[in-house]
C-alpha cells in the first residue's frame, strides 16, 4: 500500500503540490491523469524519494519514505522517471541488469541473469542486447529503461509518462506486461497522458488539476464526459468500447 498524508511541494514559494492525500490498495494499476502542470510528476518524484518531501508524509508498505534506507525501498519499489541520464558506452544488456543491483549488489547469479534475459524478451530487445544505449532510437532505449526498472522485481512499480516515445504496438504491449504483473500480484502507479490508455487499462484513477487531487476512483466513476471536460478545460465525449469507457475529444 501506498499511502500519501499532507504531502506538499513548492519551489520558490510557488506551490506546485498541495496538501495532498492519497491512499493506493495494491494489486492495482493506478493511473495519474490531468493537464500539464498539474503535479503528476511531482507527486510520483515524492514517493520515490526522488525529491525530498519538505512537509507530509509518505509511506510504501508500511515504511515511511523519508527514513527508510534506499537499499530497503529499493526492494519495495522501483521508479521511472522521464528524464534519464547515462554514461556513454553502456549496453543495453548491462543497463538492464542495473536493475538487479538490489537483489545482488553487483554479483549476479542465475536468478539475476535469468530476470535480465526475460525482460530482454519481454521488452523485444533481444537483438539490441549487445548494441551501445546511445545508439538507440528514443523508443528502443525507452524500452530498455523500463526493462531495467521491470527487472528490478518490487511489489511497487511506478512509472513516469512511460509511453512517452513508443509506437502503438510498443505501447500496447507495455500496459500489457504490466496488466501481467498486476495479475501476478504486483502494484503499479503510472502517469499517462494518453486517456485512452488509462480507461482501457487501469483500475484506478487519480486525477490532478493545479497541484491538488480532484477526484479518484475506479474508472468508469472518474473516466466521464463532465469530469474530463472540466478537468483538461476543453469538450471530451465519453463513450464505450468492450467494456470500457472510450474518450473521444471534439474536433
Amino acid at each position: 500500500m501506498i499511502e500519501v498524508e499532507g504531502l506538499s511541494f513548492d519551489i520558490r514559494g510557488v506551490p506546485i503540490l498541495k496538501s495532498a492525500d492519497l491512499r493506493l490498495e495494491p494489486g492495482k494499476i493506478t493511473a495519474l491523469i490531468g493537464p500539464n502542470g498539474a503535479g503528476k510528476s511531482t507527486l510520483t518524484r515524492l514517493i520515490a524519494r526522488i525529491e525530498p518531501p519538505p512537509k507530509g508524509r509518505v509511506r510504501v508498505n508500511g515504511l515511511d519514505v523519508a527514513t527508510t534506507l534506499s537499499d530497503r525501498l529499493a526492494r519495495e519499489m522501483a521508479f521511472l522517471g522521464q528524464q534519464t541520464y547515462l554514461a556513454s558506452r553502456l549496453r543495453v544488456r548491462e543497463l538492464v541488469a542495473f536493475g538487479r543491483w538490489p537483489h545482488c549488489h553487483g554479483r549476479p547469479g542465475p536468478a539475476d541473469r535469468a530476470a535480465v534475459d526475460q525482460a530482454l524478451t519481454d521488452f523485444d530487445l533481444e537483438t539490441l542486447a549487445d548494441r551501445f544505449v546511445e545508439t538507440l532510437s528514443g523508443g528502443q532505449a525507452q524500452r530498455a529503461h523500463l526493462a531495467m526498472a521491470v527487472t528490478q522485481q518490487t511489489p511497487w512499480l511506478i512509472l513516469d509518462e512511460p509511453l512517452n516515445n513508443l509506437d502503438l504496438a510498443h505501447a500496447r504491449a507495455l500496459m500489457a506486461h504490466l496488466a501481467r504483473l498486476r495479475d501476478a500480484g504486483g502494484s503499479v502507479l503510472i502517469v499517462l497522458h494518453d486517456l485512452n490508455f488509462a480507461a482501457g487499462w487501469a483500475d484506478h484513477i487519480v486525477a490532478m488539476k493545479d497541484g491538488a487531487i480532484v477526484a479518484e476512483g475506479p474508472v468508469e466513476e472518474v473516466v466521464t464526459t463532465a469530469r474530463l471536460s472540466d478537468l483538461y478545460e476543453t469538450p471530451i465525449s465519453v463513450s464505450a468500447h468492450q467494456g470500457r469507457p472510450l474518450v473521444l475529444h471534439h474536433i
